[in-house]
């Protein structure tokens, strides 16, 4: 049966995006587009999700990795990506950046 008639999305196939680890409607959405044009097929979403149990939820219980394979394999590091570096920590903003000019 259809959940998302706007891109002929399946319920078989929200099912098959769970299974592979996307837990939230958003998840769905980014997968399959599910959701994304007028929105009505959300709550219906959320049915389907609710009724099953998070692999990726379980799979951070139990201290794995908690993206699919395949979404692990896609993932660039660091090296292949250049200038990837954590950024620089920002401190507190000083008050006077936020003084009113001198009149």
């Amino acid at each position: 049966m259809y959940v998302c008639s706007c891109f002929g999305i399946t319920e078989q196939q929200v099912r098959a995006h769970a299974a592979a680890g996307s837990c939230t409607p958003r998840q769905i959405a980014s997968a399959s587009k599910a959701g994304t044009d007028c929105g009505s097929c959300v709550r219906r979403i959320q049915g389907i999700l609710g009724r099953g149990d998070c692999p990726r939820r379980e799979a951070l219980d139990r201290g794995e990795p908690a993206l699919a394979p395949a979404a692990r394999a896609l993932r660039p590091t660091e090296e292949e990506v250049p200038g990837t570096q954590a950024p620089p920590r920002v401190g507190p903003v000083p008050a006077t950046a936020f003084s009113a000019p001198a009149a």
